[in-house]
């Protein structure tokens, strides 16, 4: 059966690859539009559910993986910079503060009706970092396709004081919630996902205290 990854992002595509199966990637074209109407959980479902279902609409017999990563901060939806200056503005925001990384899943094969979704609530707390250490971050433009407008897998680990909860999620797609989806489309899953969240030998997991 084959399995598709409706998106372009390299980090979910590297996150997926763990799982050792072989996968296309076919990029999403749905409306990623923030709706007021929504809570932070429940957008981040339904654009996971609008990236999937953009790309199983052609691919009838493929199992398809949809995800989309927002930032919670205290009930306040924060989603990718439109520029510089709005990357600076989000993360004075973020700064010396908690929040949520949201992460959506929704799993999607067209032919059987079958479907998997999910949510991964992941707590990132920031360092109360310097303005020339802001500057140099915005800088650098890593934020700039980034929910948050920071990597915590790049240059914006330096901005993190600490993380709670599925490290995988907050980089952009929660893999062991993934796993048990493709395990319920019926597709074998031949690594030990426990494994590799207990080895956490990807990007700079290990940086972070389990």
């Amino acid at each position: 059966m084959t399995i598709i990854l409706a998106s372009a992002s390299p980090r979910r595509y590297q996150i997926l690859s763990l799982l050792q199966l072989p996968f296309l990637m076919v990029s999403a074209q749905a409306d990623e539009t923030s709706d007021a109407r929504w809570a932070p959980k429940e957008e981040a479902a339904r654009l996971a559910q609008r990236k999937a279902a953009s790309v199983a609409g052609f691919f009838r017999t493929a199992v398809v993986v949809g995800s989309d990563t927002l930032i919670n901060l205290g009930g306040q939806k924060i989603g990718k910079p439109c520029d510089r200056g709005d990357a600076r503005r989000i993360l004075e925001r973020l700064r010396g503060c908690a929040h949520e990384v949201l992460t959506g899943v929704t799993i999607l094969h067209q032919q059987s009706g079958k479907s998997f979704e999910w949510v991964q609530a992941v707590r990132i707390t920031m360092r109360s970092f310097s303005e020339p250490e802001l500057e140099a971050y915005v800088a650098s433009d890593e934020p700039l396709d980034k929910a948050g407008a920071y990597s915590l897998q790049g240059q914006g680990r330096s901005l993190i004081a600490g993380l709670e909860g599925d490290y995988l999620a907050a980089v952009g797609l929660p893999l062991r919630a993934v796993a048990n989806g493709l395990q319920q489309m019926g597709i074998a899953i031949p690594v030990n996902v426990d494994t590799i969240y207990r080895e956490r030998n990807v990007l700079n997991w290990r940086t972070f205290a389990e």
